[in-house]
């Protein structure tokens, strides 16, 4: 081994940066190689040990304060299923089926309890498997506690209850709580789906998780059981190495805040749940969406979590089937049992990328921590953080709709023959909450259409002129239109004239600019000629744009154009919607 890696001599940062740049030949370097994420974090093209200079952390081992590398000296988590059942009665068969077929932990999350006999019946049979109650009110919490202080098995059970509901019955709670309950939670995963960025979300977590250990304390609660009594909930989504250190990084800076308040380090650990996150979810092609929640399990598998839920593929569009339910759930028995990611912690530990990440966004997470904190008087906090998310949500929106942020399927990649009709149930896709809402939206527009008319328009890409242009255009038109539904069909002319002859209920002229002006005068004057009316749109954005106006062209379709605005004015130009 000393033989073969004496055959690569170590290379100093200064020589990989020079030969970097001759490589650029001149192109700025921070355009090219640096990415400046939401962030603010400026993420570089490669990192080496001297980027962990100074940063002690990553000389502790999993288990050890601040927890950076997990609470737990070795890997797993728990795989969480949700049950999403009013019946008690039915909500226990469906818990004990998921738990016989792999799921590790329950989480009811529409189940009623209103008395003793309504949680007997709903728990019955389960064994020592954790047991979460979402949507719990007072009566669940009271119920759960007294249930698990009579029977004292230490089993953990665990609630969603906000605590600031009613302080001071969740500082009675929590001094009456036994071991291994659980009663409240802070929901951190509502920042990640108003499209907080990670630095946000741990900067917004903490300060939930502030106020309740300084709210608690003043009514005379220990902050070591104050911290024992409560779990952060996180989305996870799909910027994959950010989401990872965005977990590792909450926990060490939870640690730091409670030992500021006093705790001890054995208290200072943070439970983190983590589900699959809803806002990238797509009604189209909606098997991709077991890929991502793929990716996002990964994450906060790799980040640390201690129970993850993988939400259905089509639980966006209806009532998630047996079928769905299974897919959801052996995508984390696959990840445990046949990936073996379960089989060390931290297993991104030491990469120098993943270190340096997280020390990033635990510091700046920390100063707006402090930021939050300092402005926390007369709302103030809330309503900046309400503004944060309301600018960051506008952001990722219009990021979605101009396709520079990609949902596969949806606004790139469409394929337009496909159905969604006859398997959407119409309450589910109410949800606006989605990035893929105003495609979809589009989508079922022209679906419908065609479902009532029996056929589709008939749109021709006609390719002329330059080869390269002519392709290139023609293949960017067909994803464009495909996000509307709308089949297109690429055609080659040898002259403008057959164009204007095509039989078309649209037709998309693709060529390159400096001949899109003769091209269209011959091909409009034979339309002309036929009495032909057919719309005709140009690919792309040349300078003679209004000359080509002016003699008779619809619209362009380029980079720059709004997909939603110019879909659907091409939608009531072909009577799609009347």
């Amino acid at each position: 081994m000393a033989s073969l890696l004496s055959e690569f001599p170590p290379i100093r940062t200064e020589t990989w940066e020079k030969a970097i740049r001759d490589d650029l030949k001149g192109a700025d370097y921070a355009d090219k190689l640096i990415w400046r994420s939401p962030e603010g974090i400026d993420v570089k093209p490669y990192y080496r040990a001297e980027d962990l200079a100074g940063l002690e952390f990553v000389n502790t081992a999993p288990g050890e304060f601040p927890y950076v590398r997990g609470t737990r000296g070795s890997g797993g988590w728990r795989i969480r299923e949700e049950i999403d059942i009013v019946d008690a009665e039915e909500a226990n068969s469906a818990a004990r089926c998921a738990a016989a077929a792999g799921a590790e932990e329950i989480a009811f999350t529409r189940a009623v309890v209103a008395n003793a006999s309504d949680l007997g019946i709903l728990v019955a049979n389960l064994g020592e498997i954790p047991l979460r109650f979402e949507d719990a009110s007072a009566t669940t919490v009271r119920l759960v506690l007294e249930r698990m202080t009579v029977r004292q098995s230490g089993t953990m059970r665990s609630t969603d209850r906000d605590w600031r509901a009613d302080p001071a019955f969740s500082a009675d709670a929590i001094s009456k709580a036994p071991t291994g309950f659980v009663p409240f939670t802070i929901r951190a995963e509502e920042f990640q789906e108003e499209s907080a960025s990670a630095v946000e979300e741990v900067g917004y977590a903490l300060a939930a998780g502030v106020d309740f250990l300084a709210e608690m304390q003043q009514r005379g609660v220990s902050i070591d059981r104050a911290a024992d009594s409560i779990i952060f909930s996180f989305a996870m989504g799909p910027e994959y190495f950010m989401q990872i250190a965005k977990l590792r990084a909450f926990r060490m800076a939870w640690a730091q805040v409670v030992r500021t308040f006093g705790g001890s380090r054995d208290h200072a650990k943070a439970q983190i749940y983590a589900r699959s996150a809803q806002w990238d979810r797509t009604i189209y092609d909606p098997q991709v969406n077991i890929l991502r929640a793929t990716t996002e399990a990964m994450s906060a598998v790799l980040g640390g979590a201690d129970s993850v839920c993988v939400a259905p593929f089509d639980g966006c569009y209806r009532q998630a089937n047996e079928s769905s339910r299974r897919l959801a759930r052996n995508t984390q028995i696959i990840l445990k049992q046949e990936a073996e990611l379960a089989r060390v912690a931290d297993p991104g530990g030491g990469s120098y990328y993943l270190e340096a990440l997280t020390d990033s966004i635990a510091r700046k997470a920390w100063k707006l921590l402090q930021d939050v904190e300092a402005s926390g008087v007369d709302g103030k906090a809330a309503d900046s953080i309400a503004k944060t998310l309301a600018v960051r949500k506008t952001a990722q929106d219009k990021a979605v709709v101009n396709r520079h942020r990609v949902l596969t399927g949806t606004n790139r990649f469409a394929d337009p023959k496909e159905r969604a009709l006859d398997r959407i149930d119409y309450p589910f896709t109410n949800d606006t909450s989605r990035a893929a809402a105003p495609f979809e939206e589009l989508r079922l527009r022209t679906e419908s259409w065609i479902a009532k008319t029996g056929q589709g328009p008939r749109i021709v890409l006609a390719e002329i002129g330059d080869p390269k242009m002519r392709a290139a255009r023609s293949n960017f038109v067909a994803d464009f239109l495909a996000c509307a539904g709308l089949v297109t069909e690429i055609r080659q002319f040898g002259a403008a004239a057959q164009i204007g002859a095509a039989e078309a209920d649209l037709i998309v002229v693709c060529s390159s600019d400096p001949e899109y002006v003769a091209i269209a005068t011959e091909m409009l004057a034979e339309m002309r000629s036929r009495g032909s009316e057919v719309p005709v749109l140009i690919a792309g954005n040349p300078e003679s744009s209004e000359q080509l106006r002016a003699a008779g062209i619809t619209d362009f379709i380029h980079l720059r154009s709004n997909p939603i605005e110019l879909l659907t004015r091409l939608q009531k130009i072909l009577g799609i919607g009347k």
